[in-house]
């Protein structure tokens, strides 16, 4: 049961979900509790069999690789046919009770992220470093996802969110592109520091660090949040992009690898501050 929990990547997907569950309570509007917990399960269920059918797709790329040499179907404790079965049958429920949980349009969210990410992001990534901003799209729709089940239709506030989620993963995996550059060569995809050499990279990291300061204060005026958010993003976005800037004089992984653990403090301390300024309103 471990591996076939490990299938759904839990690290990932609850990033996803907590994400999602974001934009349940900065969402205006009421929405019942047991509606919410439906909700964030049938959330989670497809965002776990997306990663199923990933780790299904991605066997042998990731047997040639140390970093996912040890996943449950490379290292031979799970068969691929469980994973892809696990990977359409989940969806099969958890699309249609999403759909009566929170409405159509966020089920049908929920559709568009899984085949974005299983059928265009998990074939190109071997292809072309593109993968990158397609892979950014199914990871910024969750939030959208729970802010359309509160409200029932696409706002300007749960776009906001969503492009926040965008544009964050993008100086994140550009990091990870970085310092683990020589295993993503061994499993032979196209990653953006592999193609486009580590100083351009860096750079691009610098540039979307000081593009997320003004995406995430686009929230206070759509009035997702108040001004301490908005002064709290402004120095959180500072110290990121500053931690950016500053990789653009270093070589080597260590200065990546100290960034990507920056974006993920960013991004949790960005949220705590969203969900202590902005209670949620359930009922």
């Amino acid at each position: 049961m471990r591996d076939l929990f490990l299938l759904s990547k839990p690290r990932l997907s609850g990033l996803v979900v907590i994400t999602s569950a974001g934009g349940m309570w900065l969402a205006p509007g009421r929405i019942a509790p047991a509606r919410a917990v439906l909700t964030v399960l049938s959330t989670a269920a497809v965002v776990g069999a997306a990663n199923a059918l990933n780790c299904y797709l991605e066997r042998d790329i990731d047997a040639r690789m140390r970093r996912t040499r040890d996943r449950p179907i490379p290292a031979g404790r799970v068969e691929p046919f469980v994973a892809l079965g696990l990977g359409i049958a989940v969806p099969a429920f958890a699309i249609p009770i999403l759909a009566l949980a929170a409405g159509p349009l966020t089920a049908l969210l929920a559709v568009v992220a899984l085949a974005t990410y299983v059928l265009v992001y998990t074939p190109m990534k071997p292809r072309s470093t593109l993968a990158l901003f397609v892979g950014a799209i199914p990871g910024a729709i969750p939030p959208l996802m729970g802010w359309t089940a509160v409200t029932g239709g696409i706002e300007a506030g749960g776009v906001a969110l969503a492009a926040l989620l965008f544009v964050w993963q993008l100086p994140h995996f550009l990091a990870i592109s970085i310092y683990l550059a020589e295993d993503y060569a061994r499993g032979g995809l196209k990653v953006f520091a592999l193609i486009h050499g580590e100083a351009r990279t860096r750079l691009w990291i610098a540039v979307f660090s000081v593009l997320l300061v003004p995406v995430s204060l686009a929230l206070v005026p759509l009035r997702v949040a108040g001004p301490l958010y908005g002064a709290a993003a402004v120095a959180l976005g500072a110290g990121l992009a500053g931690f950016a800037l500053l990789g653009l004089g270093r070589a080597g992984g260590r200065w990546a690898r100290s960034f990507f653990l920056a974006t993920l403090i960013y991004l949790t301390a960005l949220f705590a501050v969203l969900f202590a300024l902005r209670p949620g309103d359930l009922s």
